[in-house]
């Protein structure tokens, strides 16, 4: 409603003077001849000079009153309602610019609204009144006391109520149920006001009418006096209230400046002979600071904040400390566990760093309430422990202790209304005499523990064969790091062909490491490395910025190879970050071709770790206008209630399934199930991995539209790659080729293709 607000309020504004107008017309039209007497220049000359300059101040009261309807009511009963109107103009108006002239600021056109308002409150009151009299057999004869006392007293009800509906709706038009809250509280003022007025209307008009013109003059001479000396009275009875507070202000300020004196003298001697204890006092308190200073500060130092448990250096010099003792004995055995919560970083990115501070601290007590009190759990970082179990010989027996230690943190907990499950990788190093410092035990035991989070199948314990891997691994990253500097990385395209006809239709860009030292290492070995670490992405913005460049030069080399598609693996890292739009469109800036011969691939399984961001991002991926498929199909556990929500164009299917057709068409149900649901979500279907004329010929009757694989062709280089587009093989078996008539129908019983 608050906009609506000035529109009505101007609406209303207009109306009321629009109003007020036509009724100030209708007085002057009808303006009764004897408004020009002496009696009516009287009212006259008292509304424009006189009445707005008198009010009534009660004292101590909050209560004012005027007599402004004084004139009107007595020209009403004098002359009619055209006069009363006209002569409530008069006095409303006189009333407005005598208030200006103490002072009193006025807001653009309220004077005229002012006016207008108390015009047509006059009319419909002197309305109201006029019916009352003909009810009451007419005007005829107000002499009778009781009939013009209930006039008058009809008057000044009917006023009051007509005035004050109009100023109640002009404020709240205005500025809402505030401005109505205060008018409420000063309505006695008005209705005192309306009383008065119509009271000294109806005195009035009695001592004109039915009295002579002394009385009339005695009477409004006495009239005047009472007024002034009661406004003089007023005016003393104010000044001795004054006199009286001032005063009565001036005792308690004199009593007050005793009390803060007399209270003065007390603290002072209070103080004097408080300062002897507590300079005795502060003494013994610097000395107990001090002690407890140093004690805070060696716990600090040696104890993590957060959790209260050990920190690493506490855990070195105490590791530090059963070396040694080792050495000297080597009967004195103990384990070292690494441990780190799995997934910390999604709590703190999804919930809060508080959430996971919180996560850290009951991590901390379930630790160790499973240990023994000779044992030590330390925080060494993050999301990061260490444990030392004393008194272990085996490393069997470390591994039954980290299992009870998996059980217990991985029970699930309710924190802030969130069911929270995590997860540990555990590493063992067991006390070794090869050991000298604590760095090298606690080096064995993370490595122990990142090779628990490979393999994901409970605690490891640390081999020297663990030690090579994790060392190769290292080695590998480092150089992985360098590999595009150096020009090592290179891309192979294996081709995407129509099972109908054998034709190339696109290519798969697979990623390739000619190491300068290793030479090629396989991609299973430094694609999880990439992964892992941040350097999947700029190698994915490479192999997109070289496979799109390739595309378009190889798109040229003969019409029908136009429309040439190639497809690009995407990794869930990479999918996640919403750089990969920007990389995208830029790639495809850079090499000038049409989106849609560029296909980005994302496996089953990265799709659904988290659907709603992943929908999300391939949506603006299909608005670029490039081809989507979900790679590796069946071996990710779907959501079919997501699946039909995610934009693909092409349903890839795992090799595994393909590889399990056996000789004569075995175990090719599922590829059957499969191709179906691919029709049904309204995309195309490729098959990977295949290998055997008897895997094409199974696809090419079931209706899978495009396959790669060893049977058609071997991932290529660049060079080898252009070659075969020059050729324009068709790469489908010739003999093959010759045998299969798609009308052929599989076996219902066998699902086995009829030759």
């Amino acid at each position: 409603m608050a906009a609506e607000q000035p529109f009505l309020l101007r609406a209303f504004k207009t109306a009321i003077v629009a109003v007020g107008a036509l009724c100030l017309l209708f007085g002057l039209a009808y303006l009764p001849p004897e408004l020009i007497g002496w009696k009516g220049l009287l009212i006259v000359i008292a509304s424009a000079f006189i009445i707005p300059r008198l009010s009534l101040t009660v004292p101590r009261s909050g209560l004012a009153i005027n007599f402004s309807d004084f004139p009107i009511f007595l020209a009403f009963l004098l002359f009619g309602v055209p006069a009363a109107i006209v002569i409530a103009v008069i006095e409303t108006f006189a009333h407005c610019l005598y208030l200006r002239s103490r002072g009193f600021p006025f807001a653009r056109h309220m004077i005229p609204v002012n006016v207008s308002m108390n015009a047509i409150a006059t009319a419909a009151t002197c309305w109201v009144v006029s019916l009352a009299m003909s009810g009451m057999g007419g005007a005829g004869n107000l002499s009778a006391t009781p009939k013009l006392i209930s006039l008058v007293g009809m008057l000044a009800f009917s006023q009051f109520v007509f005035s004050l509906s109009l100023t109640f709706l002009f404020s709240y038009l205005k500025e809402g149920a505030g401005p109505l809250r205060e008018l409420t509280r000063n309505y006695f003022s008005s209705l005192m006001s309306n009383l008065v007025g119509a009271g000294l209307a109806g005195l009035s008009f009695k001592l004109l009418n039915y009295g002579d013109l002394v009385t009339a003059l005695v009477a409004a001479a006495t009239l005047f006096v009472i007024l002034f000396t009661y406004r003089q009275s007023i005016s003393d009875i104010n000044k001795a209230f004054d006199k009286v507070e001032e005063a009565e202000r001036q005792k308690a300020e004199a009593e007050r400046e005793r009390a803060e004196a007399e209270r003065k003298r007390r603290r002072e001697a209070e103080s004097y002979a408080g300062e002897l204890a507590k300079s005795l006092a502060k003494e013994a308190q610097a000395n107990a600071a001090l002690r407890k200073s140093e004690q805070d500060f060696q716990y600090a130092a040696l104890h993590d904040s957060l959790t209260g448990l050990a920190n690493r250096k506490y855990l070195g010099d105490l590791l530090s400390s059963l070396l040694d003792q080792h050495q000297t004995d080597p009967g004195t055995s103990f384990q070292v566990l690494f441990l780190d919560i799995r997934g910390f970083k999604n709590i703190n990115d999804s919930l809060g760093h508080s959430v996971g501070d919180k996560v850290l601290q009951i991590a901390a007590k379930r630790f160790e309430r499973v240990l023994n009190p000779n044992d030590t759990v330390a925080r060494i970082g993050g999301d990061e422990f260490a444990i030392i179990l004393r008194g272990l010989a085996t490393t069997s027996k470390a591994q039954k202790v980290a299992r009870r230690i998996y059980r217990s943190i991985t029970q699930p907990f309710s924190l802030g209304g969130n069911k929270i499950s995590i997860d540990v990788n555990i590493g063992i190093a067991p006390c070794d005499m090869e050991y000298s410092t604590p760095e090298e035990i606690l080096r064995d035991a993370d490595i122990a523990m990142h090779y628990a989070k490979e393999r994901n199948d409970g605690p490891a314990v640390f081999t020297k064969e663990l030690r090579t891997r994790f060392l190769e691994r290292v080695r590998l990253e480092m150089d992985l790091r360098q590999a595009i500097d150096r020009k090592e990385l290179s891309l192979h395209y294996q081709p995407i062909i129509t099972l109908a006809d054998g034709r190339i239709m696109g290519f798969e860009a697979l990623l390739r490491w000619q190491h300068s030292e290793y030479g090629m290492v396989p991609p299973h070995k430094f694609i999880p490395i990439a992964e892992a670490s941040d350097l999947i992405q700029p190698i994915t913005v490479w192999i997109l910025r070289e496979t799109t460049r390739q595309i378009a030069e190889w798109q040229k080399i003969y019409p029908d190879y136009a429309d040439l598609v190639v497809s690009v693996n995407i990794s869930g890292r990479h999918l996640r970050n919403d750089d990969l739009i920007e990389d995208v469109e830029a790639a495809l800036e850079a090499s000038g071709i049409d989106p849609f011969t560029l296909k980005l691939e994302i496996t089953e399984s990265t799709a659904m770790e988290n659907a709603e961001h992943t929908i999300n991002i391939l949506r603006r991926l299909k608005n670029i206008g490039v081809q989507l498929s979900i790679d590796d199909f069946g071996t990710g556990y779907s959501s079919l209630s997501y699946l039909h929500r995610l934009p693909f164009d092409t349903l890839k299917i795992d090799r595994s399934f393909v590889n399990n057709v056996g000789e004569k068409g075995e175990n090719s149900g599922i590829l059957q199930t499969i191709v179906s649901l691919a029709k049904n979500l309204n995309m195309r279907a490729v098959a990977e991995g295949i290998e055997t004329e008897t895997q094409m010929a199974v696809l090419r009757n079931l209706g899978c539209e495009f396959a790669q694989g060893y049977l058609f062709a071997k991932p290529k280089g660049k060079d080898e790659t252009e070659k075969l587009l020059y050729e324009r093989q068709n790469l489908i078996p010739t003999d093959l080729d010759e045998e299969y008539h798609p009308s052929e129908e599989l076996n219902e019983d066998a699902g086995l293709p009829v030759f």
